[in-house]
């Protein structure tokens, strides 16, 4: 399957600048795939399209502020520093602009020596590995001084950084938010739970993959970078209490998603409680185990996330949602619309 099939023209002014102003006034189109139809609502309408005894899988990660700019200790110049994932002892894999200015031992400074980072590694993809030095706390250091990661697509200076948060962001450790959960409120959950559909949390923290374009030719040959997430037994339950009940699992998001079959698909179908590192690719033939339904955003053309919502429904199938949005001023990308994919199961 070639990369180019999933291509579409997106006019420049569709991506979404900044976030709305109310979280559930974002426009939501509903992607009804058994009936072969689309229509227009507004997020908070979500709650028409399900019933009682649904349930609602969010990812419960929080964004760092993870973008870090320093200087070399060596000569002064500037270098730019993405973090991506901690891995063991104060060490923490990274986005590094420009790379070619740091090898292994060089030392970069952060708030005049607020907080130093010492190379220790490259690796294959051309990111780096750097040892953190600092006093106190981490996480603390770094909310001084590091900035919100936005996509490079978005050129507007954020004005407040919770906008770049779910409102249900608990556990720390991402570099990109999971963006189809910008559009919940805790009154529009609060208003679902009245309903009597269910609420169950997952954790993906949003890694490299997430910057990483498909640079071949055939969907085949990619190959995703992993990333961390955990299920919980609690959630692992409601689900199969969902399932066992007749009720559907609508997954917010891509990486919800990737979660939950990344769990089905370890455990032969089942779900339980795992945390794990995953990096499950979805493309169109994927046969899901868990999800009936995802809340998404409007994907970046020939992304690996068009290809998973395609493997939901057919290519065909969102490659016409997407012209319709298009066609009606739909708002893309990371503070953009929403979409609601009804699957292939979805009754």
């Amino acid at each position: 399957m070639k990369v180019e099939d999933f291509d579409f023209h997106l006019p420049e002014e569709l991506i979404a600048q900044t976030p709305l102003a109310d979280r559930t006034s974002s426009k939501l189109l509903v992607a009804d795939y058994p009936n072969n139809e689309l229509h227009h609502t507004t997020f908070q309408h979500i709650l028409d399209e399900l019933r009682e005894g649904d349930c609602l899988i969010l990812n419960d990660t929080k964004v760092m502020p993870a973008r870090l700019m320093g200087v070399k200790e060596e000569t002064g110049a500037s270098v730019e520093v993405l973090l991506l994932t901690q891995l063991a002892d104060d060490e923490w894999e990274t986005l590094v602009k420009p790379a070619k200015r740091v090898k292994i031992g060089t030392v970069i400074s952060f708030g005049d020596g607020l907080l130093t980072a010492t190379c220790t590694a490259i690796k294959d993809h051309g990111g780096r590995v750097f040892k953190m030095n600092y006093d106190g706390v981490f996480f603390e250091v770094l909310d001084q001084l590091g900035e919100m990661p936005l996509p490079p697509y978005i050129h507007e200076k954020l004005e407040d950084r919770d906008r770049y948060q779910t409102v249900y962001a608990k556990e720390q450790g991402s570099a990109a938010a999971p963006t189809a959960g910008l559009h919940f409120t805790s009154e529009l959950l609060e208003a679902m739970e009245k309903k009597g559909v269910k609420i169950g949390y997952v954790t993906l923290h949003v890694g490299l993959g997430t910057f990483r374009p498909v640079s071949v030719d055939t969907i085949e040959s990619h190959e995703m970078h992993a990333e961390f997430y955990r299920m919980p037994q609690v959630t692992a339950d409601l689900i199969n209490e969902t399932k066992a009940a007749g009720g559907r699992v609508v997954a917010v998001g891509t990486t919800s998603t990737r979660t939950l079959e990344s769990v089905a698909k370890k455990f032969d179908g089942e779900v339980k409680e795992d945390s794990d590192w995953t990096s499950i690719f979805i493309f169109p033939g994927f046969e899901f185990k868990v999800i009936d339904a995802m809340i998404t955003n409007f994907h970046l053309p020939k992304s690996t996330l068009v290809m998973l919502v395609s493997a939901l429904t057919s290519r065909d199938f969102i490659l016409d949602a997407y012209q319709e949005a298009i066609d009606q001023r739909y708002r893309f990308f990371s503070f953009g619309d929403a979409m609601l994919i009804k699957g292939k199961d979805f009754k």
